[in-house]
């Protein structure tokens, strides 16, 4: 059965994952709706579950059939936020101020969380996480996405958030992973002290109780130190900073496109074919083409297609 790319899907995400062959994608870097904290307008919907568990379920299933749709050696990058628990005891009031929410949106959902108090971090990106190691996912890294201009919090009592969790995950235990595309530029005193090999200090010295010298200024061999020189990059640290993107579109959470071609370049091969089945306003498939990889793309909302096909210059089925 062959597949067809650079289209985008209008539909409900599991329904259309389950019409595509298996072992046919390269990549998916998605983000799906947080917990409570948005409604998009349709029915359906992932987001507005009435408990953490149903809504980790419902993704669970979703990310099984893209976990079939992926090839073996397929990665999944995975943007997840948290959400609080609410009080329990406001019903439907609103700030009035912004009776439709802070950005135009229903009001997040307020409602008691089993097992949760009032106030608490429910911890949706760990209980996802694990949901879908428990069904065969390989969980190989918790990418940090720090922002340097997060949106404001008006809280005083907590630190404001600025970060989200990009989870890598694996179909195998062995798989496409490009390292040095995303590499990092080493500090130039790092380079000198690569060149001049070992030196004195703590790391020259012998192990205490095993007669052995520790090797970290010493010139390595393999991965980015071929032929004993001295390295010029250093692998990608697990902290990005990466600004939100200002999207003017009609979409509140627009993926920056600096976070896609992150993922992009380490995780799908040029040419290959990476999977997003919550589309959003597009930017997957935008990044995608613009470097030479193919796209397929999944929306539930119709006004989502059609500002997806706008910024990429597609075909909406």
């Amino acid at each position: 059965m062959s597949i067809e790319y650079d289209h985008i899907f209008c539909g409900d995400a599991l329904d259309v994952l389950r019409t595509l062959p298996d072992n046919s994608v390269h990549c998916c870097i998605t983000s799906p709706p947080y917990y409570a904290l948005r409604d998009y307008g349709m029915d359906g919907q992932i987001g507005r579950e009435d408990t953490p568990t149903q809504y980790v379920a419902r993704l669970t299933e979703v990310f099984s059939e893209v976990r079939r749709v992926l090839r073996a050696n397929g990665t999944l990058w995975l943007n997840i936020a948290d959400t609080y628990a609410g009080k329990g005891n406001q019903g439907d009031s609103v700030d009035p101020k912004y009776p439709n929410g802070r950005t135009g949106q229903t009001v997040a959902i307020n409602r008691k969380v089993e097992g949760c108090k009032a106030k608490d971090m429910i911890g949706i990106p760990w209980m996802l996480a694990f949901a879908l190691r428990d069904h065969g996912w390989y969980l190989r890294s918790d990418i940090i996405w720090q922002k340097a201009n997060p949106m404001p919090e008006s809280c005083k009592d907590r630190p404001s958030r600025c970060y989200e969790h990009v989870f890598l995950l694996t179909k195998s235990r062995t798989y496409y992973y490009d390292a040095l595309a995303i590499a990092e530029p080493m500090a130039p005193t790092s380079i000198a002290r690569y060149k001049r090999g070992r030196i004195s200090g703590k790391y020259a010295e012998e192990i205490p109780g095993q007669n052995k010298v520790q090797g970290l200024n010493q010139t390595r061999s393999g991965g980015y130190y071929e032929d004993g020189a001295a390295p010029t990059v250093r692998n990608k640290r697990d902290v990005w900073q990466i600004n939100p993107f200002p999207y003017k579109g009609g979409h509140f959470a627009a993926f920056p496109p600096k976070l896609v071609e992150t993922c992009l370049l380490a995780g799908c091969p040029p040419e290959g074919i990476v999977l997003d089945p919550f589309l959003g306003s597009g930017t997957t498939a935008a990044v995608a083409k613009q470097m030479g990889r193919h796209y397929i793309g999944i929306e539930l909302n119709p006004d989502y297609c059609t500002l997806a096909e706008q910024r990429i210059g597609g075909v909406a089925e």
